[in-house]
């Protein structure tokens, strides 16, 4: 039950500094059970009600969340080297505009694909990618600055109008496959 065969980050799934003490745990914790529990009908989501419990288990048991935190400081070391380390990338602009794209057309995918729920996380977007959150910060604000996506109550990204219209006026965009800074090439 931790980050490494689970893949989410509990202090993230439930939106807490990794400094919480137990009663902000507990509270938080009610806050977002109630609001994704499945018997709710206007934000009911079993998957996210279930990572939030999950997390909880964890963080409040204070044997679970010591073991935990060993595995999420050595997790979070290594992806802000990965970040840090940079790499051989010779136009980051270029690269910086095809993450974009990538995005767009994930997110433009999602959404023609499942009208019910054409939204995805910033960890569903980093899983699909292959890039650290860290690297879809500057390009989801920017996505976001232009109206090109937004968030939903939720925090969860999805394209809008404006970015359909962009995604469908670019297609002659070449697509190569998006290098990982500290990958060859």
């Amino acid at each position: 039950m931790d980050q490494s065969t689970t893949g989410n980050d509990h202090y993230e799934t439930l939106q807490i500094s990794k400094n919480a003490d137990h009663d902000t745990v507990q509270r938080v914790f009610r806050l977002l059970a109630q609001r994704f529990h499945p018997d709710n009908p206007d934000t009911g989501n079993e998957e996210q009600f279930r990572r939030i419990h999950e997390a909880y288990l964890v963080l409040s048991d204070a044997e679970k969340r010591a073991q935990y935190d060993i595995f999420h400081e050595t997790f979070t070391k290594e992806r802000w080297q990965f970040a840090a380390a940079g790499g051989p990338v010779d136009n980051d602009f270029a690269l910086e505009q095809h993450l974009r794209f990538v995005l767009l057309e994930i997110l433009y995918s999602r959404r023609r694909t499942e009208p019910e729920k054409p939204s995805l996380s910033n960890l569903d977007l980093s899983r699909l990618t292959g890039r650290p959150r860290e690297h879809l910060e500057f390009t989801i604000w920017y996505l976001i600055s232009r109206d090109l996506i937004s968030r939903n109550d939720q925090s969860s990204l999805t394209i809008t109008a404006a970015g359909v219209d962009y995604v469908e006026e670019n297609t002659h965009i070449k697509r190569q496959p998006l290098r990982i800074a500290g990958m060859a090439k």
